[in-house]
C-alpha cells in the first residue's frame, strides 16, 4: 500500500516537472532579440513574441481585448521588453542617454505611450514597473498595418535621417522615431 502511494505521488510530481519543463523549453511566446546598425548607432531590443490566434488584441476592456486601452503592457510576453543604444539618441524627440532600459506601453486607441525605464532584469514583465524609475516618456500615433500581424513583433527601418523603431500587431502598428544625438 505504501508503496503504490510512493509510485502515485512519483508520477504527479513527474507530471509537474515535466509540464513546467516543457513551458520553459517551448514557450507559447518564444523569446527572439532584434538587432539594428545605422549611422554608427547599435540598437538591440529582447522581447517575447506572442501570437494573436483570433483573440482581439486592442480594444475596450467590454470587449474582451487581450490588451486594454490605458492599461500597462510589457511589449510583449513573458519578461519585461529591454532595449539597448549604444550612442546617445533622440527617442521620439526626446534625449536618451546610451544604455539598457525596460520598454513598456500604454495602448491607446489614436496612441501609444511608450516610456523607457531604468529598472531592469524583470522576469514577469507582467508586474506593473516602478514608475519612479521611468526615464522618459513619449507619445507616438497609432495607424494601420497593411496587413495584419499575426505574431507581435518589433523591427527597425531607415527613413530619411530617422530610424523608425516598428510595434505592430494585429493590425496596429506604432513607429517610433529615433535619431542619434
Amino acid at each position: 500500500m505504501l508503496k503504490k502511494i510512493g509510485i502515485g505521488i512519483g508520477v504527479i510530481f513527474l507530471a509537474i516537472i515535466a509540464f513546467f519543463g516543457y513551458g520553459i523549453l517551448f514557450p507559447a511566446s518564444p523569446p527572439t532579440t532584434t538587432n539594428f546598425s545605422a549611422q554608427g548607432l547599435d540598437i538591440t531590443v529582447n522581447y517575447s513574441q506572442p501570437s494573436k490566434k483570433g483573440r482581439v488584441i486592442f480594444g475596450d476592456e467590454a470587449s474582451g481585448a487581450l490588451q486594454p486601452y490605458g492599461t500597462y503592457w510589457r511589449l510583449g510576453a513573458n519578461a519585461a521588453t529591454e532595449i539597448t543604444f549604444s550612442k546617445d539618441v533622440n527617442f521620439a524627440g526626446q534625449a536618451v542617454a546610451a544604455g539598457t532600459y525596460r520598454m513598456y506601453a500604454v495602448p491607446g486607441e489614436t496612441s501609444f505611450e511608450i516610456t523607457l525605464n531604468s529598472e531592469l532584469g524583470v522576469f514577469l514583465g507582467v508586474q506593473e514597473p516602478d514608475y519612479t524609475k521611468d526615464v522618459v516618456k513619449v507619445n507616438v500615433p497609432v495607424s494601420s498595418s497593411p496587413t495584419e500581424v499575426e505574431l507581435f513583433t518589433i523591427n527597425f527601418e531607415e527613413s530619411n535621417s530617422e530610424i523608425l523603431m516598428n510595434i505592430a500587431w494585429d493590425t496596429t502598428l506604432v513607429a517610433v522615431p529615433i535619431s542619434v544625438q
